[in-house]
């Protein structure tokens, strides 16, 4: 993402965040939007995120200003980021993307700025509401509960490649675990792996090389999305059929990707931002979960493991990438 796409706000010294440069000479609020992964995985949600805005009359630059800050899938980074925010003063943070972190939620939860979130967890588990329907306190957002959709990929994957008997499934152990359930019923085997750096990833794929799994589940990470280009080219190189919690994975050469529709998910997030910013209070506002959900297949993806796609996966997907 360019540089001129970030519009940099003035922290202001009154109660309500403003920066200056409203349309007709007027400060106008600001938003902080942070997020665990780069500007350049967030162009979509981003985009979306903005529309959402824009539904509530809220346009950057003209009558709202953000702030972004951006981790690079670097963790540790993520609290620092957020207390930059919080001495910006700005009149809400856009937590996009909420890492199950005891230091995380305790920020959150002592934060004195309104929040919308979003995160594959359930909310009132972590304890970031009360309940879904009636948040309470400062916070509400997205659960698109990530870990639910294991069981419909691991499906997907096994219609693919009906005779697997061992498949890998690189994520975290929430998704392993739920994934394990799924696989009994189908007499599957799962081989764990994890990562958290590049090294990491590059280990994973060698134990895959090892271990000679039948094809691959990746579960979705902050650092997974950063690093999408790499994963899938080596799921390609190594020549593992693979399926993906989002489409940014299959449009960048993954073989197929199921999930929440990210961008309907964030417009609904831009949404909340904006009928905040005009006066509601999160504790009205029920946290939402996305209702839309893809399947995207990569054809060229599967030409190029000599795969043939099964006529009742294409005649499922969503789209299908030639």
């Amino acid at each position: 993402m360019r540089r001129r796409d970030f519009i940099a706000g003035a922290a202001g010294a009154m109660a309500w965040p403003l920066a200056a440069g409203g349309q007709q000479g007027r400060p106008v609020p600001m938003i902080g939007y942070l997020s665990p992964r780069s500007s350049e995985s967030d162009v979509l949600m981003l985009d979306a995120f903005r529309r959402g805005l824009n539904d509530t009359g809220h346009i950057e630059g003209q009558n709202v200003a953000i702030e972004y800050r951006f981790t690079d899938g670097q963790s540790d980074r993520l609290l620092a980021l957020a207390t930059e925010l919080t001495d910006r003063h700005v009149a809400v943070i856009v937590w996009a993307g909420v890492p199950v972190t005891e230091e995380a939620i305790r920020f959150m939860r002592a934060s004195q700025i309104p929040i919308v979130f979003e995160t594959g967890v359930d909310p009132v588990r972590v304890g970031l509401v009360s309940s879904l329907n009636r948040p309470g306190g400062h916070m509400t957002g997205s659960s698109s509960l990530l870990e639910e959709l294991t069981a419909k990929q691991l499906s997907l994957l096994l219609d693919l490649v009906p005779k697997a008997k061992k498949i890998a499934v690189l994520g975290i152990a929430l998704l392993e675990n739920d994934a394990r359930e799924a696989a009994a019923t189908r007499g599957v085997n799962l081989l764990a792996l994890r990562a958290a750096t590049d090294g990491e990833i590059d280990a994973a794929f060698a134990a895959v090389d090892l271990r000679r799994p039948d094809a691959l589940l990746v579960g979705t990470s902050f650092f997974f999305v950063t690093r999408a280009k790499q994963i899938a080219a080596l799921a390609a190189r190594h020549g593992v059929p693979a399926i993906y919690a989002r489409r940014e994975f299959a449009a960048a050469g993954g073989l197929m990707s199921y999930g929440h529709d990210v961008a309907d998910g964030y417009r609904g997030i831009g949404k909340y931002t904006g009928r905040i910013l005009k006066g509601e209070k999160p504790s009205d506002l029920p946290v939402f979960q996305p209702t839309k959900f893809e399947f995207v297949i990569n054809l060229k993806t599967a030409k190029a493991l000599g795969l043939e796609i099964p006529p009742g996966l294409l005649a499922i997907a969503d789209e299908v990438i030639e």
